[in-house]
């Protein structure tokens, strides 16, 4: 996945959208992710599109109106193709079930020609399976031509001077100089209360393809875990436990951080860190800086 681009200006076919499915690509090209695309107006759909509204000054209803259609235009075909190559494919591993496994394993990359590509065009599997109904996914073959989504990084127009995660909403945000919302995307929070930090964070470390240390300690509820007693090293990929992305924050064991499991951003809860999908980890590299302000609010 590649890092936000610079600012273009919109293709002079640019229209209004007319779909909740072209909301959802437009959306996301322009830095307001919406959760996996899959053409249908959800929760995570709604909280990006609110935000796109009131990054514009529109009301803030959720709605495809006709004054956010007028500022949401489509700027490109919502579908591209995906051709795979060899180089890809070769690059397809089971991911080890346990914990020991991964450790050995020399990276943690896509299992599946289905993760790889759903994630890198940040949509939903099923989706994919939806618009691709002859593809054999358990036997996709180099050459194969697949049906995606036409968007596979962000355009940021603006600089982000400070990230906000609302606690109860489930976003993370990027404003700029005068608070005006540039970037949006679904985030994961801490399964116990007392593990999500309230108030002026800031970013200490900002890491591409990072590891992940396994601490038994993090997870009594891993009998894998009590069994091996030691910390274990887990090399880098999108299956990575913090995926693709790490920006590490001033309070000791917390960060922002991909998942190998997108879909799952917003509706599950993590040990403790803010969980995004690969994608938005991977957009978030591109603006966070050392320093940074983080706010997080209940």
């Amino acid at each position: 996945m590649n890092t936000p681009a610079v600012d273009t200006p919109a293709t002079e076919e640019a229209r209004p959208v007319e779909t909740w499915l072209e909301a959802q690509v437009e959306l996301h090209r322009c830095g307001f992710s919406c959760g996996a695309i899959d053409g249908v107006c959800g929760a995570q759909t709604v909280g990006a599109l609110r935000a796109f509204q009131r990054s514009h000054g529109i009301a803030a209803n959720g709605d495809l109106d006709q004054p956010t259609r007028d500022c949401l235009r489509l700027t490109a075909p919502v579908f591209t193709t995906h051709t795979f190559t060899d180089e890809e494919l070769a690059q397809l591993h089971p991911v080890p079930e346990t914990w020991l496994g991964k450790s050995t394993a020399p990276a943690l990359a896509y299992a599946t020609a289905l993760e790889m590509v759903a994630e890198h065009y940040r949509a939903s599997q099923n989706f994919v399976r939806q618009h691709n109904p002859e593809v054999d996914w358990a036997d996709v073959q180099a050459g194969t031509t697949v049906k995606v989504p036409g968007v596979e990084r962000a355009t940021i127009k603006g600089r982000v001077a400070q990230l906000t995660i609302n606690l109860t909403g489930h976003e993370l945000e990027g404003v700029d100089e005068v608070g005006r919302v540039i970037v949006h995307c679904p985030v994961s929070i801490a399964r116990m209360v007392e593990k999500r930090p309230v108030g002026e964070l800031h970013v200490k470390v900002v890491i591409p393809d990072p590891n992940y240390t396994f601490d038994p300690d993090v997870f009594p509820e891993s009998a894998e875990g009590k069994e091996l007693g030691h910390k274990l090293v887990i090399p880098p990929g999108p299956n990575d436990p913090v995926g693709l992305a790490w920006i590490g924050l001033d309070v000791s064991g917390y960060g922002i951080h991909g998942t190998p499991d997108p879909e799952k951003v917003g509706r599950t809860e993590s040990h403790g860190c803010f969980r995004v999908a690969n994608w938005d980890a991977v957009m978030l590299l591109g603006v966070a800086k050392v320093g940074m302000t983080v706010l997080v609010t209940p």
